[in-house]
């Protein structure tokens, strides 16, 4: 017996040694090669046993105090898509690998590196628009955010079922937004600027048609909306590139495109974007030196929403957030996102995994919590002043985006996930969908569904229940999903109703016209 216990201690401890190609090679191939391989933003390739051992003690301290993966939400609080953190068990791993010496193991186990797509990662795109000459970002260590001016072309209005950036310089495109505009400002404010692109820190400068198209942030797949849900991209738009390019020491170019893929199916309801801003406060948003202030805003559905994802967003001072909505009773409250270390440095686009049900008359909250004291090492003023809202990186912003559509029974079950897109609701009977947008003051759409082909109306009538338009007009249609666009140009301010009128029944809705 004393011949053999040593034996055994010996063959247990070998069994359970934490190698490379067994325990750290999954860990990392899962959540660190997609940023950090050759081409991407990641400062050091992490693709094989040399690449990673030649790093253990950076990748164990980066780790260990959470830095990296550079997931900023508690994931203990809401769920998201593409979430990438590691769990303690793994972080302690890494650190026992390290201080073992970092043993590779046996080389056969190690798995095969992910296979990453080139070109896209959804397939081929309808329309590509891509940056008309290169960007010189010079080599001086500093941020910058440059906005591009890319027309659409488009000669009528299309339905967008999913938006893909694809930089060309990864080492230096730290997040993109994109915006869509109509007026022809933002082509004005290009011309002024003697860059490729005008500079803007923060939004476009201007109030665009639609301040957030699409996001873009490195590791993060794009969203391919499901079926009946999606973006318009007006004719005759210009798309709006926001770069956020980081801090490079050596010159460096870069010319990014834009994928862009048609929906199949009419949409039947667009996705919509709302902002809580300090025009939602009853306080002027202002920060005073050496304190930690905190801004509670809130903002009540007025009807029943489906999320697809949020976005806070706050420069330098940002210290925590927490958005999340309460019922009328207060008796339920739906966690959306919290940030506990806010980063400026690693802001996005979260999307839910699933639609996310806030129904009408819930209060959504959103709390920001900023660090305007010499504690704070991130402040860009010492000593610290006064701030206030502004674009510049030095000023600050109190901002949350929601992206939304109109509840409809069903939406908790719809993914967002492309690879589950087909276990989409399906409108196997006659219905009538809400307007959009509403309130409106020019023209709205609506959408309506079919169980059969049937000769429809859609009437529009005012409070007093006289009819003020009609839209289609005993029309046949094709059994399945259909939509309309109405013209209120010629009506007063008031409420209205809409009616789909078919063989078999009469389905209502109410909008608004405003002034």
């Amino acid at each position: 017996m004393r011949l053999i216990l040593p034996l055994l201690l010996i063959s247990s401890s070998a069994f359970s040694q934490i190698t490379f190609s067994e325990h750290i090679a999954p860990i990392v191939f899962d959540h660190c090669v997609a940023c950090h391989r050759p081409g991407e933003i990641g400062p050091m390739p992490l693709t094989n046993y040399s690449e990673i051992s030649s790093q253990g003690s950076m990748l164990e301290y980066v780790t260990s105090i959470r830095y990296m993966p550079p997931w900023r939400p508690d994931h203990t609080y809401s769920t998201f898509r593409d979430e990438n953190w590691l769990t303690d068990d793994e972080i302690d791993m890494i650190s026992s690998w390290v201080s073992g010496g970092m043993p590779e193991g046996d080389p056969e186990l190690t798995p095969a590196l992910p296979v990453f797509p080139e070109g896209s990662q959804i397939g081929t795109p309808d329309l590509v628009l891509t940056m008309s000459e290169a960007y010189q970002h010079t080599g001086s260590n500093s941020d910058q955010y440059q906005i591009f001016v890319l027309p659409t072309g488009l000669t009528e209005n299309k339905d967008i079922e999913a938006i893909e950036v694809r930089p060309d310089n990864k080492d230096i495109c730290h997040h993109a937004i994109l915006g869509v505009d109509i007026s022809g400002t933002a082509q004005q404010l290009d011309a002024e600027d003697p860059e490729y692109g005008y500079t803007q820190f923060g939004g476009f400068g201007f109030d665009p048609e639609d301040e957030f198209f699409a996001a873009w942030v490195p590791g993060a797949s794009p969203i391919v909306y499901p079926p009946t849900l999606g973006k318009e991209l007006p004719a005759n738009s210009d798309l709006l590139l926001q770069i956020h390019y980081g801090p490079s020491s050596i010159d460096q170019e870069d010319q990014t495109s834009i994928n862009i893929f048609f929906s199949e199916d009419p949409v039947q309801r667009y996705v919509q974007t709302h902002a809580i801003t300090p025009y939602d406060l009853e306080n002027i948003f202002l920060i005073p030196p050496g304190e930690v202030t905190t801004f509670h805003g809130t903002f009540t559905v007025p009807f029943g929403v489906s999320v697809i994802g949020v976005a806070p967003h706050a420069h330098l001072l940002g210290k925590s957030f927490e958005l999340y909505a309460v019922s009328p009773d207060q008796q339920e409250v739906i966690n959306m996102i919290k940030i506990p270390e806010w980063s400026f440095n690693w802001q996005g686009f979260f999307a839910y995994p699933n639609l996310l049900h806030i129904p009408a008359g819930y209060t959504i909250h959103y709390i920001g919590e900023y660090d305007n004291t010499v504690d704070n090492p991130f402040n860009p003023v010492d000593p610290p002043q006064w701030s206030s809202w502004g674009e510049g990186t030095e000023d600050e912003m109190y901002l949350c985006y929601i992206q939304f559509v109109y509840y409809l029974p069903g939406d908790e079950d719809i993914s967002l996930s492309a690879e589950n897109a087909q276990h989409v609701m399906a409108y196997p009977k006659t219905q009538l969908f809400p307007s959009y947008p509403n309130p409106t003051n020019d023209r709205f759409t609506i959408g309506f569904s079919l169980a059969k082909p049937e000769r429809v109306s859609v009437v529009v009538y005012d409070a007093q229940g006289r009819e003020v338009s009609r839209a289609i007009n005993q029309t046949t249609y094709p059994s399945g999903r259909h939509r309309a666009s109405i013209d209120v140009n010629t009506l007063s301010a008031g409420t209205y109703l809409y009616q789909l009128i078919t063989e078999d029944e009469v389905l209502s809705q109410r909008f608004v016209v405003t002034e």
